[in-house]
């Protein structure tokens, strides 16, 4: 496992080894992603298998742009006026799979639908464009655990399961794009994420939310469904408005309780879009020994607000499972 900066040498050897079937990770807008060849049944094989993700989880696939995704999928009216004003950036959409579409089944989990963005990142973008490939990548860490926004995150969660990591530097959105289901005749947001909901309905009207989780193992028509995800070691303990001394605080706001054995600011001014980008890495920072447990103080449920809180309520989901072991 190499970590390298993303020179044009460095991007054209991540390049070959997508197309020789072997898996990379680089930075996006969002959180660093773990890729692989979409069209390539064993390159996505390797990404599950790298990540010992679940294959009912599906996969998004990255593209350059508008012109491009249209290869893969079916585009429609609210897909062309959403990419307009998002693309490139943190919004996925899931559209019908386009008739002799390339994109391997494995990485729809079988479904008749392809999860698709353009990432804003430039390496990113300079990566998919050398490759010439629509990369299938989820976060580069182990399925289930905290997602990386640094090359470090990376190497720590993968080690060597991924042979070249590109370091781009930390992540500026910090959580997940958010995942908008175009399928139906009323869009539905799946996973909220660095698009806001309130932007999109600016957009193109009203979007709703998706009401319930598939479960067991039932295809997930989007990534980022699992009940339990995006978990630290410790548990989690959300809406906390006071501490014990042996937990950890990610705390939000000027006014942070006292008494926490360690507490981390995910942004002392209220701000939800520094809090997002900061969220993984400071829930990373709080995993670690001489902590029992880790407090959350509330978030707003407004704007970005909506997506860290999605992280924070999967990655509080285990909670139970970890007292019980």
């Amino acid at each position: 496992m190499r970590i390298v900066e993303p020179t044009a040498a460095s991007i054209e050897e991540a390049a070959r080894l997508l197309h020789e079937g072997g898996v990379v990770a680089f930075p996006t807008e969002t959180v660093y992603g773990l890729g692989g060849d979409a069209t390539n049944e064993h390159a996505v094989a390797a990404i599950f298998e790298a990540k010992g993700r679940p294959k009912f989880n599906p996969l998004i696939a990255h593209v350059p742009g508008a012109r491009e995704a249209q290869r893969f999928v079916q585009w429609s009216n609210a897909a062309d006026r959403l990419a307009a004003k998002f693309w490139p950036g943190p919004l996925t959409f899931v559209l019908p799979r386009a008739e002799r579409s390339p994109i391997a089944l494995l990485a729809t989990a079988g479904l008749a639908t392809v999860a698709i963005r353009a990432p804003s990142h430039p390496v990113a973008q300079a990566l998919i464009r050398a490759a010439d490939l629509p990369i299938a990548a989820p976060s580069a860490n182990r399925s289930g655990s905290v997602s990386p926004t640094r090359a470090d995150h990376v190497a720590e969660s993968l080690g060597e399961r991924v042979p070249l990591i590109l370091d781009g530097g930390s992540c500026p959105v910090g959580v997940e794009s958010t995942v908008l289901d175009l399928t139906g005749e009323t869009p539905v947001l799946l996973r909220p994420g660095g698009a806001t909901h309130e932007a999109i309905q600016a957009v193109i009207g009203p979007v709703a939310l998706s009401a319930a989780l598939p479960t067991g193992s039932a295809a997930r028509s989007s990534p980022g469904q699992l009940e339990s995800h995006y978990a630290p070691s410790r548990p989690v303990r959300l809406e906390a408005t006071s501490v014990s001394p042996d937990e950890g605080l990610l705390a939000f706001g000027p006014y942070p309780p006292a008494g926490a054995r360690m507490t981390s600011n995910l942004s002392p001014t209220g701000n939800l879009a520094e809090a997002a980008a900061n969220l993984f890495a400071q829930m990373r920072a709080l995993d670690r020994p001489g902590i029992g447990r880790i407090a959350v103080m509330p978030i707003p449920q407004t704007g970005l607000g909506l997506a860290i809180n999605d992280r924070l309520r999967r990655a509080a989901a285990d909670d139970g499972a970890k007292r019980r072991g």
